[in-house]
Order: C-alpha cells, then sequence, then structure tokens
C-alpha cells in the first residue's frame, strides 16, 4: 500500500476563551490533535522501541524540543503493517501555539500520564475521534465509551496514529452510512495502519438548523455544512431556506463553531443539537433530516485485538486480494466458502489494488487489455473462535494472495430511536 503521509502531531488547547467568550463556559479544557503538513522534519535519534524506558527517553527528547535529528530505522521500521505493507514516517515537530494573551507560547512536555497503557479498574478511556466537540463522532465515542475523555482530532488518520502512538486508547471512526454510503477513506486506512477492530457502534444522525442567537430563518443567506449532511437535509433546506447558498465545510460541528467564533448572522449550519449547546447556538428548525432512516456506523479501534468469545453475536471483518489471473471465479469461490458454512455476509466491497491497480489479460495474438486489481472487504456474521469461521478463512486462504483479519468484535445490537441522538 501507498506510504501514509508524513504529518505533524500538535497538541492544543480547546479551551474556547481567547476565540469567542460567548460559549465558553461550554467546552471543557482538554487535548486535540491536529495534523498540520510542514517542510522540517523531526525524528527520534534511536527509534521508538516496545520498550516502556525507550519510549518515555525518547519522548523526553521529544519535550526538550529537538528540531531536528538523524534517524537510523526510526518509527517507520518500527510500526509496519501486517503482510509487508509499511507505513510511512511519522513527523513529531514541536510547533508554537497562542496562549491566551495572544503570544506565542511552548507547548506543554508529555507526561508520563501522557504515555500510560490503557488505564484499568474503570478509569476513564482517552478516545481519539475526526471533528470537533459537538460532532457525531464525539457523540459515537462516548456512546461505545461511556465518561471517556474523547480526544478531538482534525483528520481521520491523525485519529489512527494517536492510538498507535499511545497518545490515545482507542479510536472511534465512521465507516458507512446507510445514506451516503461507505467512508473509502477509513477503509483504506484500515490496510495502512496496524490497528484491530474491537467493536462497533451505530448513530442515528439527527440534524438541526443553527444560527446565532436572535437570527431569524428569513435572515439566513447562506447554510454551511459537511457535504453529506447538506445532501441529507436537501428538500428541507429547500423549504425553510429556499434563497440561502450552500457551502461545504470540512465538518458538521466546525461549521456550528465557525459561526459562533466569526459572528456570522447571515449564516446558519447544519449538526447536531449538541453543537448548538456547546457554541451558544439557537435552532432554528429541529429533525431536518429528509430520511428518518439515517444512520452511521463507527468502528471502534485498539492497538491490540480482543479475544473473541461465542457468547454473543460477533462479527469479523476481512480484506483480501485475488490470485493473480483467475479473474471472478475467484471470488465465487470465496463467497461459497461462507455460504457452504452457513456463515452470513454484511457487506462486501471492492476497492482498487493501490500496489497494483492494473493487469494485462489476453496475449500477443488477439490484443490486450488492462483491468483493474482489487481488494476485497468482507464483513460477515460469525466469530473467529467459531470452527466454521476458522474452517471458512483456511479455504478463502487458498484462493488469494493477500489476506488480512481486521478484527473479530461484537455486533452492535441496542436499539436505537431517532430521539436518542438530540444530545448528541
Amino acid at each position: 500500500m501507498q506510504a501514509a503521509t508524513s504529518c505533524d502531531l500538535k497538541f492544543r488547547s480547546t479551551n474556547p476563551t481567547a476565540r469567542n467568550k460567548c460559549f465558553s463556559h461550554a467546552i471543557p479544557k482538554r487535548v486535540a490533535i491536529t495534523c498540520g503538513y510542514r517542510s522540517e522534519s523531526f525524528s527520534f535519534p534511536n527509534g521508538v522501541s516496545v520498550s516502556r524506558s525507550d519510549w518515555q527517553s525518547s519522548c523526553a527528547i521529544l519535550s526538550s524540543k529537538v528540531a531536528s535529528v538523524e534517524n537510523p530505522g526510526g518509527l517507520a521500521d518500527k510500526i509496519a503493517a501486517v503482510n509487508g505493507h509499511t507505513n510511512g514516517s511519522v513527523n513529531l515537530g514541536i510547533v508554537a501555539v497562542e496562549s491566551t494573551n495572544g503570544k506565542l507560547a511552548p507547548v506543554q512536555p508529555l507526561t508520563i500520564t501522557d504515555l500510560s497503557p490503557a488505564p484499568l479498574h474503570g478509569s476513564s478511556l482517552r478516545v481519539a475521534y475526526q471533528g470537533v466537540p459537538g460532532a457525531y463522532s464525539e457523540a459515537a465515542a462516548g456512546k461505545a465509551y461511556p465518561n471517556c475523555d474523547a480526544i478531538p482530532c482534525d483528520q481521520f488518520d491523525v485519529a489512527f496514529q494517536a492510538v498507535e502512538l499511545w497518545i490515545a486508547d482507542r479510536a472511534v471512526l465512521p465507516v458507512e452510512n446507510s445514506l451516503g454510503g461507505s467512508i473509502h477513506r477509513n477503509y483504506d486506512l484500515l490496510l495502512r495502519h496496524r490497528l484491530h477492530i474491537v467493536g462497533e457502534v451505530q448513530i442515528p444522525v439527527h440534524h438541526c438548523l443553527l444560527a446565532l442567537p436572535g437570527v431569524r430563518t428569513g435572515c439566513v443567506t447562506r447554510v454551511i455544512s459537511h457535504p453529506q449532511a447538506l445532501a441529507q437535509t436537501e428538500h428541507s433546506l429547500d423549504v425553510l431556506t429556499p434563497h440561502a447558498a450552500r457551502e461545504a465545510f470540512h465538518d458538521t460541528a466546525a461549521a456550528a463553531e465557525y459561526i459562533a467564533a466569526n459572528d456570522l448572522h447571515d449564516t446558519a449550519a447544519v449538526a447536531s443539537a449538541r453543537a448548538a449547546e456547546l457554541y451558544n447556538l439557537q435552532i432554528l428548525a429541529d429533525g431536518i433530516q429528509d430520511d428518518p432512516g439515517n444512520v452511521t456506523r463507527f468502528l471502534m479501534l485498539a492497538r491490540e485485538p480482543i479475544i473473541p468469545r461465542t457468547d454473543r453475536p460477533f462479527k469479523t471483518s476481512i480484506v483480501f486480494a485475488a490470485q493473480e489471473h483467475k479473474g471472478t471465479s475467484v471470488l465465487f469461490k470465496v463467497l461459497s466458502a461462507f455460504a457452504f458454512r452457513d456463515i452470513s455476509l454484511t457487506k462486501i466491497e471492492s476497492r482498487p489494488h493501490h500496489n497494483r491497480p492494473l493487469r494485462v489479460v489476453g496475449d500477443g495474438s488477439f490484443g490486450t487489455s488492462k483491468n483493474f486489481e482489487y481488494m476485497f472487504y468482507v464483513d460477515f456474521e460469525a466469530s473467529m473462535a467459531e470452527p466454521r469461521a476458522q474452517n471458512a478463512l483456511a479455504e478463502v486462504q487458498e484462493y488469494t494472495s493477500f489476506l488480512r483479519v481486521l478484527g473479530s468484535y461484537p455486533m452492535d445490537m441496542t436499539p436505537w430511536s431517532m430521539t436518542s441522538t438530540e444530545d448528541a
């Protein structure tokens, strides 16, 4: 697979007192992880070892703000993906962040608490999610791990890296929506990174139209939100704001935060009711999604897999590549391996093979053609603790050149209702 893009992990406070006092009471002070692209690089001098002492020594160097050091066999060599696919190097450059008085201040050094293993005995888990407070991903993190310490990240791959680097204990990321389909970026990142799926959670999407207090619907000339949210509320917006322009934003809750921070009285956002609470916005219209059956499925990711069981419904996710020159018959044989053992498939999707996007078919006498090579993602309802699942994968392996189990995890069987996420 392609190497992961190098990023800087910046630590900043999301306490918004410096940005806008109107909603400063709503957001607790926390750590946010952002991804910023920089030309200069930083790497640990001796690499990051799996031992705690080496890891702490490396972070001591990091906290002393060493700008750049030669790196023979650094982090990228230690964090290698399964089956020969390697991750790219990760820049951990220290950067200055704004303080409350507007001046640049040094970043606080990491402490032993930041590097501790997953908390035990009911301690709060640190859960990374993509977005800002008030995003649906934050609600999914809260449902998956109640009373967790949710850590916002500005990009999906930063959430993956936060778990790999022990900054977070878990990550909760969306993989598909009932209306918008699969989120392909996260499927690609599942293959690129080494994390394991340890659970799933489903969140109903409950959209609201938000604006600053006192703003009327007729005064709105622009509506901003994530492109999917705008598409999912298209008909409602035609009725509520027929003359307002619609502009894409990278995140629903971030759109609400942007309106509050910039005091925009002519702009509304499509976001959750919790975003209205956090950023001191009023709800102009509640439940504006065009389809009431709008649900997003999230995966819970961890550094280590869980032990599969048979005492409750489990789901297993795999990804494989067919053997070369076998054509569509391989896919039929793979599906037959599951059908023969009465294993239900809940999802199957193909993605172009990044390393080998094309294959040549035919011979010189009749000409040749170039077809796409694909990776196949499959979810099936069975635990890897069951012999039938083990036998099915043993048969699948005979027809594939690459096979990886992304995780075997409990299915989300909790009932849900559209009103349950009004606080999300």
